[in-house]
């Protein structure tokens, strides 16, 4: 297969502390490059990759972390038994990682009101969602009763847009609205960061 070119920025990944057996054999200080958060290196452990979607889509849409030494980056821990901490960066058209300081007014958790959108609808949905349903959420937390798969596909969204992601190519930034049911495709959500009046 040859390689894909895209437009999103490369990652790095360093493996920070090691707590157990790895089966891939990650050291401490070991460095891994992604070419961007939709192709991993080869042989990449999947439990990571799972771990670590979230993580990775979010710095590649502008997410910033205000408690982290670099606002840039965040630490993702294997889920294998927390064996191995790793920390992900963005890195920039030079291949160096982005720095953004800590920021000094960040007093704590600030979640982010945020919606999910039925807006397309085919074939028969289990839990019987239909174009127009909404559900609203604070942050991370799990909406009681929600579709689990659909959750998944769209916690990558909620995580990203709650820590400041901006989806450029879409009519509304703010928002993202191709996130897809795993059963056929048959419910397409948009995931929707509602903005802080002034």
């Amino acid at each position: 297969m040859s390689e894909v070119n895209t437009p999103f920025p490369r990652l790095k990944l360093t493996v920070k502390n090691v707590y157990g057996h790895c089966y891939h054999g990650y050291k401490k200080g070991d460095e891994l490059l992604l070419e961007d958060f939709t192709h991993p290196p080869k042989f990449f452990c999947l439990g990571l990759a799972h771990a670590l979607f979230p993580i990775i889509y979010a710095l590649s849409f502008g997410s910033c972390f205000p408690f982290r030494d670099n606002q840039r980056s965040l630490l993702v821990t294997c889920p294998d038994g927390g064996k191995l901490e790793f920390e992900a960066e963005i890195l920039d058209g030079l291949g160096k990682p982005q720095h953004i300081p800590k920021d000094p007014d960040f007093k704590g958790p600030n979640p982010k009101k945020m919606v999910i959108e039925v807006v397309k609808a085919k074939g028969k949905c289990v839990y019987g969602y239909k174009v127009g349903d909404k559900w609203e959420t604070l942050g991370l937390k799990c909406i009681p009763g929600f579709c689990g798969a659909a959750f998944h596909c769209a916690f990558p969204a909620l995580f990203a847009l709650n820590f400041g992601a901006k989806f450029a190519f879409m009519n509304n930034p703010n928002s993202i609205d191709t996130v897809t049911c795993p059963d056929g495709g048959n419910i397409v959500f948009k995931v929707t960061r509602i903005e802080d009046k002034e």
